[in-house]
């Protein structure tokens, strides 16, 4: 193979910043306070190398921090590497910033000449396209007013006209596309699709993964400044996501975990037939208060306290309770919510044909689920004890908050095991 089937290449690139703790911006304070102006180097790159093919599409993913949009930086030249050499063959046209090329107090129509001036076009070839850029945009109305007007999201429509008919070789593009309307977003992707077909090689820097697994041909995973795994979409994003599972859930370890039962809660209600007071009432707490949930906890599967959990893994929840007036019957429950406050699963004793009697005046009731089918995200929990008819006596709506992670790409909440077959 040729070199020059690569349209873009990458060797041992490095390149560092120094972080100052707190500089002066003032001469005066740069005169009186000189050691202010004390720093760190952080190396952001170490020695990163890779290659990009013609009509190839390259996902750079990674957390927050990691060197992607440093490389889209360098490979735009709006910053040089400090050792290492990049090779782009062919015109570069990028999307790095929101309005970055643009003057805001000229017209979205001056933009154009300036912005596409700025990729390399002569005033004659812009005039050609204008009209295009303009029809891509659906700006039309918007053209003569000044960019400052501008939503965030009319920029990123601007831009990207722009950015796709300048008859780039190559197309660099940094997050951007994460603004505007779905619809818009949709019609960019379309085009993008479009130039990809026609040979036009293109880099994406975005942690929306599903769209590097369904437009990308390839993925580079960086961290800490060094590529971690390169290669098909697919693989390296399992890959990715496996990684913040198991740093999330090593992460949760470290915590020390907060006092399980929420600030606002209640003192006990003395015995209803010893008061005329109403049952007292708190946001996302109610009940007559005959038993009352002192405390309520989440273990995961060893045991351990926690927040956290994995899809697939065993949880427990248990719930302290103080009985004030002895009940036939008491029936204890939970819930599973979203942060919308949808219910996704929710069960009790009662329905379980369970019947709780006791005669202590405290205890500790558990339910084990075996296996948790709750897909990754942020889920609220429900804790609730009422008495054989119904009748709340202590029932918290949204005790505590909890995170799930999971390998699992399905979309929604739940996990439904599955198995596909093909038949002839």
């Amino acid at each position: 193979m040729q070199d020059n089937e690569y349209l873009i290449e990458v060797r041992n690139i490095t390149k560092q910043f120094r972080r100052y703790y707190d500089r002066g911006t003032e001469l005066k304070e740069m005169l009186m306070f000189r050691k202010r102006s004390r720093y760190e180097v952080r190396q952001v790159l170490k020695g990163i190398s890779f290659s990009v093919r013609r009509g190839e599409a390259v996902g750079l993913i990674g957390h927050n921090g990691c060197g992607k949009s440093t490389t889209l930086k360098l490979l735009t030249k709006i910053m040089y590497p400090d050792s290492g050499e990049i090779i782009m063959r062919g015109r570069v046209s990028s999307l790095i910033e929101l309005g970055a090329g643009f003057h805001p107090d000229m017209t979205g129509r001056e933009n154009i000449y300036t912005n596409a001036s700025i990729f390399g076009l002569t005033k004659k070839e812009i005039d050609a396209r204008l009209h295009d850029i303009i029809a891509f945009s659906e700006l039309e109305d918007y053209m003569d007013d000044p960019v400052r007007t501008y939503s965030s999201g009319m920029y990123m429509r601007l831009a990207f006209s722009v950015a796709i008919n300048v008859d780039a070789d190559i197309l660099l593009i940094d997050e951007i596309l994460a603004v505007g309307d779905t619809n818009f977003q949709s019609k960019c992707f379309n085009r993008l699709r479009e130039l990809k077909a026609r040979g036009m090689t293109i880099i994406i820097v975005t942690h929306d993964l599903s769209t590097v697994e369904k437009f990308c041909d390839r993925a580079l995973w960086l961290n800490d400044g060094m590529i971690v795994k390169e290669g098909q979409s697919a693989g390296v994003v399992d890959a990715y996501f496996d990684f913040m599972n198991r740093k999330r859930l090593e992460e949760e370890e470290t915590e020390e975990m907060q006092p399980a039962l929420p600030e606002q809660s209640a003192p006990s209600m003395p015995p209803q037939e010893e008061t005329d007071a109403q049952p007292e009432k708190l946001p996302d707490r109610f009940g007559m208060r005959d038993i009352e949930i002192t405390q309520a906890r989440m273990r995961s599967s060893s045991g351990k306290l926690t927040r956290m959990f994995r899809t697939g893994e065993a949880m427990r929840i248990e719930m302290d309770y103080l009985i004030h007036k002895p009940l036939d019957e008491y029936v204890f429950g939970f819930g599973f919510y979203t942060v919308e406050g949808e219910c996704l699963y929710g069960n009790n004793t009662q329905l379980d044909r369970l019947r709780i009697t006791s005669g202590k005046d405290t205890g500790t009731i558990a339910v084990e689920i075996e296996r948790l089918p709750l897909l990754a995200g942020i889920y609220h929990l429900n804790v609730a004890v009422v008495d054989k008819d119904g009748t709340p006596m202590d029932f918290y709506r949204n005790y505590c908050e909890f995170e799930v992670v999971s390998d699992d790409r399905s979309t929604g909440c739940i996990q439904v095991l599955h198995t596909w077959k093909v038949q002839e």
